[in-house]
């Protein structure tokens, strides 16, 4: 791989390397010293041009922790406020000597266009509506922690599907690991394409968590909606919120996730979030493997093999 685009675009045995390669930065990341000499004299830098508190802080983590560099291009201060092109701000920062840059943007396809004008690796920190691949394979490392095999498994991803881009990386990581899942909302929250994506559908939350393994929350986007697309938030709730009673329709054992950042008491109550009165919530270890997920594909984008290494060492000698 050359970037980290998609999950849609990305092989099922790609993706067991992701996630076998995170199941062991799991062990570093728990060390009382986080530190280890993977990605030593790289450099990656991160360009979001949305806000962000777990996605670019855990990917800076993850670049510390492997003794790389990592520096954060904070767009208000940046030549963007002067006029400068998304191109041109790409381009600056390859000629810096940047070894990959992690993107999120509001319009889908940067990403891609940003892999199209650059030599060097491109991670999708989001974009748009469009993907999160790195959020989707923490959310599979997490199941997978508590769940094993992920084949087999039914994910109910219960909420606002039409905003989230996080929705769609799960469901093309987790079919193509063989989970079954199934979308639960308003029909008004559901993609124009739905009927294309390899999922089941359900506007009613008590068939669409009956039987399931794993529930995964959205948040409700409201910054990205139209209007008129729901009634009120205190009906959203009442109908699609997950709570102790409504998490009953899942298994017993049904594991909650949720992406965050969440809003309680609107898509989910705060006995849930916490995982209180034994309801197996994992949110807080998804940030956790967040950290190891995204040391994972920066060691698989930016880690130079050693005979390469050997050759720019005796190019210089």
């Amino acid at each position: 791989m050359m970037n980290l685009l998609t999950l849609r675009e990305t092989s099922s045995d790609q993706i067991h390397y992701l996630l076998d390669t995170a199941l062991s930065f799991v062990e570093i990341i728990n060390r009382p010293v986080k530190k280890v000499p993977n990605l030593r004299g790289r450099v990656m830098v991160t360009l979001f041009y949305e806000n962000s508190t777990r996605t670019r802080t855990s990917f800076e983590v993850a670049a510390k922790i492997m003794s790389a560099e990592a520096i954060n291009v904070a767009i208000a201060q940046s030549s963007v406020s002067k006029g400068e092109s998304l191109k041109d701000t790409l381009r600056t920062i390859q000629a810096l000597k940047a070894d990959c840059i992690v993107i999120r943007h509001s319009s889908s396809g940067t990403a891609q266009f940003a892999a199209d004008h650059l030599q060097i690796p491109v991670i999708n920190a989001g974009d748009g509506r469009h993907e999160h691949p790195t959020q989707g394979l923490l959310d599979m490392l997490t199941i997978q922690k508590h769940k094993g095999d992920l084949r087999g498994l039914k994910v109910a991803v219960v909420g606002d599907v039409a905003h989230s881009r996080v929705a769609r990386s799960n469901i093309w990581g987790l079919t193509k690991m063989g989970a079954s899942v199934t979308l639960v909302g308003p029909s008004t929250l559901m993609p124009h394409d739905v009927s294309e994506l390899p999922v089941t559908l359900s506007t009613s939350l008590k068939q669409g968590l009956e039987g399931a393994d794993v529930v995964n929350v959205l948040r409700l986007q409201t910054e990205r909606q139209e209007r008129g697309l729901l009634p009120s938030l205190r009906e959203y709730s009442k109908l699609y919120g997950i709570n102790s009673r409504t998490l009953r329709y899942a298994k017993p054992d049904a594991l909650v996730l949720h992406p965050g950042p969440m809003n309680r008491g609107v898509e989910i109550t705060a006995d849930v979030a916490d995982g209180l009165n034994g309801i197996h919530s994992a949110i807080e270890e998804q940030v956790s493997h967040g950290i190891a997920v995204r040391m994972a594909a920066l060691y698989m984008l930016m880690s130079v093999p050693s005979s390469s290494v050997a050759q720019q060492m005796g190019d210089r000698i």
